[in-house]
């Protein structure tokens, strides 16, 4: 439960002010169909997250323990540091209306989360917490926690949430997690 929990908290804080938040917001004010975009975010986080935790979990079947708990814990610290660092979105990701809502969302939600955070998170989290399902399903939950509201209440909620304020405080999440990962918080999984 806790693999789930933390996974869900943590994407759903690091996805706010995102540069796929931001194609939430995109998307939704030149569509304005939310139900589609809705589901369009569901599959392509299902599916790039789903790889990404596969990576994560195939990682610790092959890094030695000890090494796997230095990689994860300086590469949570390394996110703690980029989710300081403000996303940017190019509207020529928007530009899919081609393949209608549904597609459109899906194939830009999909690349624009290949190397993003949330999915570099996944892999972490999948490594760190050795529960595969219960990640997935947890950062797919954050996801959809940070770019629903988006979708659904367009721009309107971007002004009130202060995005200085969630992006330090998931980087403090991050921060935690790498320092007790080096500290040996994790010797119980096997690193």
């Amino acid at each position: 439960m806790d693999a789930f929990l933390i996974s869900t908290g943590v994407v759903a804080l690091a996805e706010i002010g995102d540069k796929t938040q931001l194609l939430a917001f995109i998307l939704a004010a030149k569509f304005r169909r939310p139900a589609p975009i809705c589901l369009g975010i569901l599959l392509a986080t299902i599916v790039n997250h789903a790889f990404a935790g596969a990576i994560g979990a195939w990682l610790t079947s092959r890094v030695a323990p000890e090494t796997m708990r230095w990689i994860l814990g300086l590469s949570f610290i390394a996110m703690a540091l980029w989710t300081l660092i403000p996303d940017e979105f190019e509207e020529d990701d928007a530009r899919l209306a081609k393949f209608g809502v549904l597609g459109a969302t899906l194939i830009a939600f999909f690349l624009a989360e290949m190397g993003d955070k949330t999915q570099i998170a996944t892999v972490a989290l999948a490594a760190r917490f050795q529960a595969y399902y219960a990640v997935v399903a947890g950062t797919t939950c954050g996801m959809m926690i940070a770019n629903v509201p988006a979708v659904l209440l367009g721009e309107r909620i971007a002004e009130r949430i202060p995005a200085r304020v969630v992006h330090a405080v998931a980087a403090a999440i991050f921060g935690a997690l790498g320092v007790a990962t080096l500290l040996g918080a994790g010797r119980g999984l096997g690193f």
